[in-house]
């Protein structure tokens, strides 16, 4: 045999020995990959069989239905989701009837002003309705930028970010800055958005009493853990009460603790101060001193949305890392030029603010006068009536609607049982008549309301529950 039939051979011999070797592996494999299934399915329990959840069983739709069952066995209406047939200012239309208007965030009366109409229509004819996209990928529109340097020299900081929802605005930005090594403590009247982007951030979470700065610092002083970073969130003017944030005593407690401050102006932003700057304006504070300014789109300025205002770093750090932002598309273009024209009339016309200072003002004193709980109002744009549990509310609100007012009942959960109310958005533009009205009408429907008793103690409430459990 030749050397080359030899090296031939060996080559033969070798190829095949490799094929017999990978075959013993590959059995070997299957067969101890088949053992060890064998033992897994043996060790591993048989399922568990459940019982699906019907919505219908969940704790949340069993006290609407108690709620509903309440109304119905004292005949009262629903007066949630009542459609308007017109934009709703001082007045609106419902069901064909022109009502005095208490329950929209128009505050300087700027959704028919004349000049954001023709922003609007402009905008649409250039660039449609939806901006199609997020702004990260394709959603960008020169309106944008110019919106966010607006808002930022608003507030005389370096720079602002725009979100589609004034609830994603706070969920967002709070789930972005916090994690589970940093700390959030914030007023315990504070919105309902805060609390879902603190719990989304996994940060520990304190709260202190409301509006009261010794209590924030015994907070402060007696928090335990090595945190990263410490988050106060506050709001400019309070949504559900109508009063103030202590911001002078807040920052005293910044400066010693060294905390990030965020105000929540979504209430504040045209109201306070004397041009409508804000809480920063009312109080005389340097805006910058304030970490995070956030505000919604959707009351002064006529639009939808919400913005975070601050630093340049604060803005980058939002426009790359939350998720609101990065996956969420961009502002619609006509609502961010809706909001771009807002604050030109903001800017332009300060006497709006002030014809809302006055407005808040009277009703609150004749609220008062009238013997009404005003709570903890200010008499800004916010002026609640407290009137006792919510049965009670719901009927003081039909009351009125049947006389010719809009005003809508806040009840539990969003408010403790015994704190139900009714909450009065004051406007630039309702007159001392509408207002006068008002507050005469409230008193005597409340007065009637209380003299027969009606509200929850004229019911059998356990009874009822037998009856709805038994359902």
């Amino acid at each position: 045999m030749s050397k080359n039939e030899e090296r031939h051979s060996v080559s033969k011999m070798s190829s095949s020995l490799k094929e017999n070797l990978l075959d013993r592996m590959r059995n070997t494999h299957q067969s101890s990959e088949k053992n060890r299934m064998a033992r897994f399915e043996r060790d591993v329990p048989p399922p568990v069989r459940r019982k699906q959840t019907k919505f219908e069983d969940l704790p949340e739709y069993k006290q609407v239905v108690t709620q509903k069952a309440a109304s119905d066995q004292l005949g009262i209406a629903n007066p949630f989701y009542r459609a308007h047939q017109t934009a709703a200012g001082a007045t609106t239309v419902i069901d064909g009837r022109k009502l005095i208007n208490f329950a929209s965030y128009d505050y300087l009366g700027l959704n028919r002003h004349p000049h954001v109409l023709s922003q609007a229509h402009d905008t649409i004819n250039s660039f449609g309705i939806s901006a199609s996209a997020s702004r990260l990928v394709a959603g960008e529109r020169p309106v944008h930028a110019e919106l966010e340097e607006r808002i930022a020299a608003f507030y005389g900081v370096e720079a602002s970010v725009c979100f589609v929802s004034g609830y994603l605005t706070n969920v967002a930005a709070i789930s972005c800055l916090m994690g589970p090594k940093d700390l959030v403590v914030h007023d315990e009247f504070i919105h309902n958005s805060a609390l879902a982007g603190i719990k989304l951030s996994g940060a520990t979470r304190r709260l202190f009493k409301h509006n009261d700065a010794s209590d924030l610092e015994h907070v402060l002083r007696t928090v335990a853990g090595d945190y990263r970073h410490i988050l106060v969130i506050v709001e400019g003017i309070y949504s559900m009460d109508g009063d103030i944030a202590n911001l002078p005593a807040i920052m005293k407690l910044k400066a010693e603790y060294g905390f990030w401050l965020m105000v929540d102006e979504a209430h504040s932003l045209g109201i306070l101060g004397r041009r409508g700057r804000g809480t920063f304006e009312h109080f005389g504070i340097d805006p910058r001193e304030v970490d995070i300014w956030m505000g919604t789109l959707s009351k002064t300025t006529s639009s939808c949305g919400g913005y975070i205002a601050g630093s340049a770093a604060l803005a980058a750090v939002l426009k790359a890392s939350a998720g609101g932002f990065v996956y969420s598309v961009g502002l619609a273009p006509v609502l961010t030029a809706s909001a771009i024209a807002s604050l030109d009339i903001l800017e332009n016309e300060p006497e709006r603010a002030a014809a809302l200072k006055r407005n808040g003002a009277l009703f609150l004193k004749l609220a008062q006068e009238a013997g009404l709980d005003t709570g903890l109002s200010g008499g800004f744009s916010v002026v609640p009536v407290l009137v006792g549990d919510s049965l009670r509310a719901v009927q003081l609100s039909n009351d009125l609607h049947a006389a010719g007012v809009n005003a809508l009942p806040i009840i539990h959960p969003a408010v403790p049982e015994g704190l139900a109310r009714l909450r009065f958005f004051i406007t630039s533009e309702h007159t001392e008549e509408q207002i006068r009205q008002t507050v005469t009408l409230t008193a005597e429907k409340l007065k009637d309301l209380t003299e027969r008793n009606f509200g929850l103690a004229s019911i059998d409430i356990q009874q009822m529950m037998k009856m709805l459990s038994s359902r």
